[in-house]
């Protein structure tokens, strides 16, 4: 399932021109890309291990079905402690909302509050934590967390980005979020000073971000000084609050959500999700690679045993066959496949005429030491069958690895057909070593039973 293929192609109509006039449209959307979200939350062929291991993220993509379902669109203000984050969320919902203490590091997790209703949903404003706050990959996985969960990023900065900064901003960028990168308190710069940083950080930000969307913003600006003169002609001086200035912001986040609504909400959710689907199909490969490589190394100690353990020559070899066709039921079910006997069979036939083809002695090596078993008594038996056994146990490791990469490709060999993928499968292998290993574990295996 590639969800954000799905979803992208769902809200193609509604992001074009044409399409915007349809408000029908985006509930619509929303309602697929939400669809297409829990069936990858509720799908049950995904191993528990492997929901074990990707907990957080199965936990992140419910929280953003439920976002999903109550129509919201998340903006999040982003940056380092003090940089202004709760003052601006505050200035734009014209209420103290967040908590703005003079005390470093007051928000330590997320804070939300609504601005207002838009179309059919709300604008939800999330304050986060200082990026400074944290180190390294911790920083790091901060930056992840609120680009999924925000479908608008506040990127703050008071002045030129430092490199914790610049990394952050990026990290978002690749997130494939929209972000907006706010200059914060230019109540401090002259107009030719504020003109010049945002100068300065469009040319550093090129490449991740439009020029618009760099812009400046005086959240809490200081108070200014007033000089009044009585009518005696007495100057007193006196601090006058001034209002803040979000007005380019505003008119930019108004911009976007009115030109994307509810589908920018949708089509963030899906890249997150693609995302997800991604992980989820590379955890179960290697998952299934794990259980499978473990699965043939007990058929090839089953066979091999079973081989060097026979006294009837040759008939050994036959008996063993069986063990090939149940390595190969076996595969198909780790991977996901119900074969039938017959069709384990003809699998087999294919892969064995492949081997034959490409290490025809190995047959002729395989029948002589089965005739030599007998031949000998005592140790000298135990020593041959434990040679015997060690070539079936290579020949039935060979099978299985032919069989999981025909499993592994969804029942097919793919372009360079069973032969190539014997003969690379056979280069692969140190197969001198394999065979010492196989016999050396074979005869400790006999001496003990």
């Amino acid at each position: 399932m590639n969800i954000w293929n799905q979803v992208q192609s769902v809200l193609q109509k509604w992001l074009s021109p044409a399409g915007k006039a349809e408000k029908t449209e985006p509930d619509t959307h929303l309602l697929e890309a939400n669809r297409n979200i829990r069936e990858l939350i509720e799908d049950t062929n995904i191993p528990s291990s492997v929901r074990a291991e990707l907990s957080e993220e199965f936990a992140e993509i419910s929280t953003i079905s439920d976002k999903l379902r109550e129509g919201e669109i998340h903006i999040a203000a982003f940056g380092r402690v003090g940089v202004g984050k709760s003052s601006l969320l505050n200035a734009l919902l014209h209420e103290k909302a967040f908590s703005t203490s003079p005390l470093h590091g007051e928000t330590r997790e997320e804070d939300r509050a609504a601005w207002r209703s838009h179309r059919d949903g709300n604008v939800v404003l999330v304050d986060t934590p200082g990026i400074d706050e944290f180190e390294g990959e911790e920083r790091s996985r901060l930056a992840q967390r609120i680009s999924r969960r925000a479908d608008i990023v506040l990127m703050l900065c008071e002045g030129d980005l430092t490199r914790s900064e610049f990394r952050a901003l990026e990290e978002l960028a690749a997130a494939k979020r929209t972000v907006l990168l706010v200059l914060n308190k230019t109540d401090r710069y002259t107009a030719e000073e504020c003109g010049l940083l945002l100068r300065r950080l469009r040319e550093r930000t090129a490449g991740l971000l439009p020029p618009d969307n760099v812009m400046p913003a005086s959240a809490d600006p200081r108070p200014e000084t007033v000089i009044e003169v009585d009518a005696r002609g007495k100057e007193r001086e006196r601090s006058r609050a001034c209002e803040p200035d979000t007005a380019d912001l505003k008119a930019r986040l108004w911009s976007i959500i009115e030109s994307q609504g509810q589908a920018l909400a949708a089509l963030n959710a899906a890249v997150f999700a693609s995302e997800l689907d991604e992980k989820v199909a590379t955890r179960i490969v290697k998952a299934r690679k794990k259980v499978a490589e473990k699965l043939i190394r007990k058929y090839c100690i089953a066979k091999g045993l079973l081989v060097a353990f026979n006294p009837v020559p040759v008939a050994d070899l036959l008996a063993a066959a069986g063990t090939d066709v149940a390595l190969v039921l076996h595969l198909g079910e780790v991977y996901g496949f119900q074969l039938s006997r017959r069709e384990a069979s003809k699998l087999l036939l294919t892969i064995s005429a492949q081997l034959v083809a490409l290490m025809g002695a190995y047959w002729g090596v395989n029948l002589v030491a089965s005739a030599l078993k007998t031949a000998s008594a005592g140790l000298s038996t135990a020593l041959t069958g434990a040679a015997q056994g060690a070539l079936a146990w290579y020949a039935t490791y060979l099978t299985g690895k032919m069989a999981q990469t025909w499993f592994s490709k969804g029942k097919s060999w793919g372009s360079t057909g069973p032969k190539e993928t014997a003969r690379a499968i056979l280069a692969s292998l140190d197969r001198e070593e394999l065979l010492r290993s196989a016999r050396d574990d074979i005869y400790a295996r006999m001496k003990k039973g």
